[in-house]
């Protein structure tokens, strides 16, 4: 069997069509065949390392995350991810731990935040894109308190999603309550559940 021929398989056993350079160098095929294929347009070079088939319809949200592995879906792309809005953002936000910093970031249509070490894994969990691959976004406690720090997200959004918090069965404010201290949001997490329970 050619090179070309194991890498046809490899991707054919891909779920999502992609293949990285790491995996055509651990099962032993030349790296070089990745530029031959991307030639002859089976492939697109996503990003560093990255190729996906040319006929695989694209997953931004699962591509975008396998570029910037340390990059975290939040604030109001978070949001609209778990259902509290309708909303779908014209550009996606996310999160990167302070000090990381590859210099493709600023090329990409991505609203960029950073968080210092200690609160950057803090909430953090896996669900399934649109198009049912595995992405890597806060869960719904750590957004609110995401939108509503700084200067924050458009009042509606956070109104909206305040309000379906309050009346859903799944809320956990203890746990809201423990994020709000920890990323100094508390009075302002405080005033909205005053309001709505």
């Amino acid at each position: 069997m050619t090179d070309k021929e194991r890498l046809t398989k490899l991707l054919t056993l891909s779920d999502n069509g992609m293949i990285t350079s790491k995996q055509v160098t651990a099962v032993g095929i030349h790296r070089g065949i990745l530029t031959e294929l991307t030639e002859a347009g089976q492939l697109i070079r996503y990003g560093r390392g990255i190729y996906i088939k040319s006929d695989v319809w694209e997953d931004d949200l699962y591509l975008l995350q396998r570029k910037y592995s340390r990059g975290i879906y939040s604030h109001d792309t978070a949001l609209y991810l778990l259902g509290y809005s309708d909303r779908t953002p014209t550009q996606y936000t996310m999160t990167f731990p302070k000090g990381y910093n590859a210099p493709s970031l600023k090329q990409e249509d991505l609203n960029v935040k950073r968080a210092m070490p200690e609160i950057y894994s803090l909430g953090i969990i896996e669900i399934n894109s649109p198009s049912g691959n595995p992405i890597r976004i806060y869960d719904l406690e750590r957004t609110l308190c995401d939108i509503v720090r700084g200067n924050g997200s458009d009042i509606q959004i956070v109104s909206v999603a305040m309000k379906k918090y309050a009346s859903s069965k799944e809320k956990d404010i203890h746990k809201l309550m423990q994020y709000a201290d920890k990323l100094r949001v508390k009075s302002k997490i405080t005033q909205y559940m005053e309001v709505l329970l």
